[in-house]
């Protein structure tokens, strides 16, 4: 039996070099997509060394795009849309448009094909969701206003990107035929591809929307997590597979609808939380595979093309979205954070750029200034955001950075003596009710939109954000907080995050949750004053009141056994 295959040294080399190359660009404050890509460079075929199977990293790619599709639409929210729509959809529709026409012209000019320049003009118009949340969510500006419209805005740029995908390979098939094909023939392709569109989308509403929750529920009541998981990963596949076969459209939008059905439904987190690792790994591997296509020799070659095309990104997506804005008679404040946050492109141009390649309508001359482009400008985001900090300072001196990020602070000036309650799950929501119920008065971190709505909604003081970021941990003024509990389920997280507390204020108590001795032991190591096992204190409580029922009730009871510390 070979130790050695293509598809293990595939797995291997990439996730490894994906792995190391991630945490550098973590460590120097970039996405960790740069890493990724970069990890793809050094396995591909233009770079010394080892080369990865150039036929088996386009399929698991592609493996990669329906799980990312599939998130897209796991998170789409109608709503967050809606709130925002007369800035964000003809902001965003203004924009695409703008930006496309601009780098359409320059391949025109390039001499390319007028199809391959309109998807290069279209892959430099959409911004990366991944960056922008990130930047945003380190800002405490998620739940501000003009957060709210630059993810409005990003919702309309993925569903145009979406409709694109859908459309891309009729048209490719109309105008790259090699036959003379007028007007109605293309508008007859299109039409013959949005029947087909519309004839999946009502199935999908008619059964999908009825049969999809319900085969979930009836999966999640066998109490097997491993089925559940696979329950949630055959759903997003098998319809981006049912939807590309039977009604010939992409996986794409078939797994895209696959995940806006499941977010109807109530076990919408569950499913979220058991298919992330996976979508991660092959969202990894998508970026690895779109690196392996990258030839670095173009930034040598034609290093002014690369210029252009990075100014196209930044300056061109960041003056209309500045100038939209402003039209809208809203602050340059706002204005700024929105222009900061289009200044970059990322997955869906990869997708588009990928299969404007495999339809041969791309050149790969425009498919690799893309790629360059996105490494670019992704490097360049942070010191953009890093500008606006600076410039919020010189507006308001004397201010801190993350009091100046937040147009309305969530927690009171006030606060204090206050408990801080990490995760709002299931131990969360239900420590938080009885800690509410006897007057403590409570400041709870999520970092998940739909429940710290539903904090909110229950009157709870709510940071949104992840507790790791040292400018959310801030914003909960742990510096006069008495208490803090973490109620999240990973303890190597949480060992982190008390860590953060104890050094911000080394007077506070910090309790935590865990599941083993071992990460009782982390946890404690950590600097927290106490740890408790969930399964230990289940089965005490199980012991109390099997001991308080009749058959077993003692003549006298007998003194409590004491629980071992920790």
């Amino acid at each position: 039996m070979p130790h050695h295959t293509s598809l293990i040294a595939l797995l291997c080399v990439g996730f490894v070099m994906a792995f190391a190359l991630g945490m550098l660009a973590q460590r120097l404050r970039m996405s960790p997509l740069v890493g990724y890509l970069l990890a793809g460079v050094i396995v591909g075929p233009f770079t010394p060394g080892f080369v990865a199977d150039q036929t088996l990293a386009p399929q698991l790619a592609e493996v990669g795009v329906i799980l990312l599709m599939f998130g897209v639409g796991l998170h789409f929210s109608l709503r967050d849309l809606l709130e925002v729509k007369h800035v964000a959809v003809p902001g965003a529709l203004v924009q695409i448009a703008f930006v496309t026409t601009i780098g359409a012209a320059f391949g025109l000019w390039q001499g390319w094909p007028t199809m391959g320049a309109v998807i290069f003009g279209l892959a430099l118009s959409v911004a990366s969701t991944v960056v922008v949340m990130r930047a945003l969510e380190e800002r405490r500006l998620l739940d501000t206003r003009r957060g709210r419209i630059a993810i409005g805005w990003l919702v309309v740029e993925d569903l145009a990107m979406v409709l694109a995908l859908v459309l891309l390979p009729a048209l490719a098939g109309a105008l790259g035929s090699g036959e003379k094909v007028g007007a109605g023939g293309v508008i007859g392709a299109l039409a013959w591809t949005l029947v087909k569109v519309a004839t999946f989308v009502a199935f999908m509403l008619v059964v999908g929307r009825r049969l999809i929750p319900r085969i979930l529920e009836h999966v999640a009541g066998l109490g097997s997590r491993e089925l559940f998981t696979l329950c949630v990963l055959a759903i997003a596949l098998g319809v981006a597979f049912g939807a590309a076969a039977l009604f010939d459209v992409s996986f794409a939008l078939g797994a895209f609808f696959a995940g806006m059905l499941l977010n109807e439904s109530e076990l919408s987190h569950k499913a979220a939380a058991d298919s992330l690792p996976m979508r991660d790994a092959f969202a990894v591997l998508f970026f690895v595979s779109v690196g392996m296509l990258f030839n670095p020799s173009i930034l040598v070659d034609h290093p002014l093309l690369v210029v252009a095309t990075v100014a196209i990104i930044v300056f061109g997506n960041a003056l209309i979205g500045f100038a939209v804005v402003r039209l809208f008679k809203l602050p340059q404040l706002t204005a700024l954070t929105i222009a900061a946050s289009l200044s970059q492109i990322g997955e869906f141009s990869f997708i588009l750029a990928g299969l404007g390649l495999s339809q041969k309508v791309l050149p790969q001359q425009g498919h690799d200034l893309i790629l360059a482009g996105a490494l670019l400008s992704i490097i360049a985001n942070p010191l953009l955001f890093a500008w606006l900090d600076r410039w919020q300072k010189q507006q308001q001196p004397g201010v801190a950075v993350t009091q100046v990020l937040a147009d309305n602070s969530e927690v009171p000036e006030d606060m204090g003596g206050h408990a801080i309650v990490v995760g709002y799950g299931r131990v969360g929501r239900e420590l938080s009710r009885l800690l509410q119920d006897r007057g403590v008065p409570l400041v709870l971190v999520e970092s998940d939109p739909d429940r710290v709505e539903q904090a909110r909604n229950h009157g709870l003081v709510t940071v949104r954000g992840n507790a790791a970021s040292e400018a959310i941990l801030k914003a909960t003024r742990p510096d006069t907080a008495q208490l803090a509990i973490l109620a999240i389920p990973q303890a190597l997280e949480a060992g982190e995050i008390i860590a953060h507390f104890k050094a911000i204020n080394p007077s506070i108590s910090v309790l935590a949750r865990a599941h083993s001795e071992a990460e009782v032991k982390h946890l404690l190591d950590h600097g927290a004053d106490a740890a408790v096992l969930a399964e230990r204190e289940l089965a005490y409580s199980l012991a109390d009141m099997v001991m308080s029922t009749p058959p077993y009730r003692p003549a006298r009871a007998p003194d409590p056994e004491p629980r071992p510390a920790g």
